[in-house]
């Protein structure tokens, strides 16, 4: 079900430049199941490299969305809604430069540099739609999670 629900929400807002609800329902994921997300996590990945192929933004999204894991479970025992909406935020702005590592490898130092300055609006469209989503979302959908898992 994680699974599919990444991908709904992924294609729902295709047409949305940056504004996406698969960072939002990965940190869900993670707060309610803990590392086993990665599985849905690899899942999403292998399903988009069969949609879309493989470029640059594939290697990306190996450790993209497993760091959004690992950074999740650090900061699931908190249980803070702010500190999730930061999070969230946080990511969306960071993705670009965390993208930008693939094409260090294939671009240079300068080429990965040009290529996240030059996408740094797309990363605070991404960074705050991240955290609205997370804003509006998190109690409703927690409030549907603990009555799903328990």
């Amino acid at each position: 079900m994680m699974i599919a629900v990444l991908e709904v929400v992924k294609r729902v807002l295709d047409s949305v430049p940056n504004v996406e609800l698969v960072t939002f329902f990965i940190m869900i994921f993670t707060i309610y199941y803990g590392w086993k997300t990665m599985i849905a996590v690899f899942a999403f990945v292998g399903i988009e490299f069969l949609i879309w192929g493989f470029g640059i933004w594939s290697i990306c999204y190996l450790y993209v969305w497993p760091v959004l894991v690992a950074v999740t479970m650090l900061t699931r025992k908190k249980d803070s809604y702010i500190l999730y909406c930061v999070e969230s935020g946080v990511y969306g702005i960071t993705f670009g430069a965390l993208c930008a590592v693939t094409t260090l490898f294939i671009m240079g130092p300068a080429g990965a540099l040009g290529w996240w300055i030059a996408g740094i609006p797309f990363d605070l469209i991404h960074g705050i739609s991240n955290f609205l989503v997370c804003l509006v979302l998190y109690k409703p959908i927690k409030a549907l999670m603990n009555r799903v898992v328990s």
